[in-house]
């Protein structure tokens, strides 16, 4: 198989994707977006609201300092490790995250795909194993990174990049619900510009949390590094750089979801893997909870768009690359990655996923990390969404793209009947009972082994076995 080198199209995109928001950028798309993640705005002006500020930053000092009693893949110093990794983005082939397919084919996947830096990610280069592949990894960052930047600095004060005025219609979302910006500066004693604090509003949690647990170790590139490096610098300055939502979450989730898509065997440890990777910003220090839980809630809604080949997700001209049918790019991308994982692994993709010895091998460890991390423990805002299931077909029937993708075998309906019954708990900050809030709720952990199951009961149907 041809290594496609980071050029043309693809490489284009993702210098976009690491790149400031432009101040042209507020489409439909960009202000659904908005919308959804809004409702962390308004928590002020609610006890319920002032509760969950409260608990968020309590949760994040708990799991950043190591107290918090996750139930870890592996002991927290080894998670710490992990997090000083899961720092460097590799946007281009999703390599970071290619260890959730686990020790077999993770092996395959390295041996062909790979990211390179003479100076310490400060520039890199990267290869990827077809067109196919790089087309749909850079597409669909690109979608959700437009939305993550900026929502960033859009809930910090009101702007498309920290100056430029956003427009009349974005601002409108948060007059609506008598929301405000720069809310956890002002909940947590650093509102934009004050002594310690982000000049632009919603300073991250090393610098509203009263102590910061400081490790060191070795980065994505074997350098010797630690947290404060990736927070005040060299490595990488996030001083000034607003903290809603978790823009490594969003891509985490993305292209995590991504290769679950592209090997649907490994589906539920895609899951875990985005899981930790979210989680990860915590350890670092970096991010809130609610960062995590509003990067993993936009990921996985505009994926599902994208799946859904939505007006204004798929057939957008980004930066020279189009691509008009998602779900046809995943096809074509999953036979390509087939092909050379089961060259690599020197069997079939089915039989090497089951070849895992790695930490994502214990599916009764996976499955209580990732439902740690579902809400985190943040109580409830929105009671009249708590009480019960909300009804996926109903309000955000697109989901169901996320399952039946991965697994041909269900329909739409019975995908979005899957989610519905798999659902975790209701009524968090954002499950305000629109569309995007369903999404802060869905638990793919859980409703991608019952689209699984589905699979091996319709095989025992079919053959007749026991």
């Amino acid at each position: 198989m041809r290594i496609l080198n980071c050029l043309g199209a693809a490489a284009l995109l993702l210098s976009t994707f690491v790149a400031a928001p432009s101040v042209n950028a507020q489409t439909a798309a960009n202000l659904a977006a908005l919308r959804g993640l809004a409702p962390v705005a308004a928590l002020q002006n609610t006890d319920a609201g002032k509760a969950a500020l409260a608990a968020n930053l309590a949760v994040t000092g708990a799991i950043q300092q190591g107290t918090a009693n996750q139930p870890g893949l592996r002991p927290f110093a080894e998670e710490q490790q992990q997090a000083l990794r899961d720092a460097f983005i590799t946007g281009g082939n999703a390599l970071e995250l290619a260890d959730g397919l686990g020790t077999k084919l993770d092996g395959a996947y390295q041996a062909v795909v790979q990211y390179k830096s003479a100076d310490d990610g400060k520039t890199s280069a990267f290869t990827n194993l077809s067109p196919a592949v790089a087309h749909l990894i850079a597409y669909a960052s690109t979608t959700e990174r437009a939305d993550s930047a900026l929502a960033k600095f859009f809930f910090a004060n009101e702007t498309l990049d920290g100056k430029t005025r956003a427009s009349g219609a974005a601002i409108g979302i948060l007059t609506a619900i008598a929301g405000s910006p720069d809310f956890f500066g002002k909940a947590y004693g650093r509102p934009a510009g004050s002594d310690g604090a982000n000049r632009y509003g919603n300073s991250r949690p090393f610098m509203t949390q009263p102590h910061l647990l400081v490790f060191e170790g070795k980065d994505f590139f074997g350098v010797q590094s630690g947290n404060l490096a990736y927070l005040r610098g060299p490595a990488q300055d996030l001083v000034n750089s607003p903290s809603y939502p978790s823009g490594h979450t969003a891509y985490g989730y993305t292209e995590a979801l991504l290769l679950a898509l592209l090997v649907p065997e490994r589906y539920p440890e895609m899951v875990a893997r985005a899981a930790e990777y979210g989680n990860s910003r915590i350890i670092m220090g970096a991010h809130y909870a609610m960062d995590v839980l509003g990067g993993r809630t936009l990921a996985t809604y505009d994926l599902a768009q994208l799946l859904a080949n939505r007006p204004g997700y798929a057939g957008v001209n980004r930066h020279g690359l189009v691509i008009g049918d998602f779900r046809k790019a995943v096809r074509a991308a999953r036979a390509d990655l087939a092909r050379v994982l089961a060259s690599g692994c020197g069997n079939r993709v089915v039989v090497c996923a089951r070849q895992d010895d790695g930490r994502f091998a214990d599916p009764a460890k996976d499955q209580a990390f990732y439902e740690a991390t579902q809400t985190y423990g943040l109580p409830v805002v929105h009671q009249q969404a708590a009480a019960a299931p909300e009804d996926v077909a109903k309000l955000a029937p697109e989901a169901g793209y996320l399952l039946t993708v991965a697994f041909p075998y269900l329909t739409l309906a019975r995908a979005d009947a899957i989610l519905t019954a798999t659902e975790g708990p209701g009524g968090g900050f954002l499950d305000d009972g629109s569309a995007f809030g369903v999404y802060s709720r869905l638990d793919l952990y859980r409703a991608s082994k019952e689209a699984i199951a589905a699979g091996h009961d319709r095989h025992r149907g079919k053959t007749g076995n026991p």
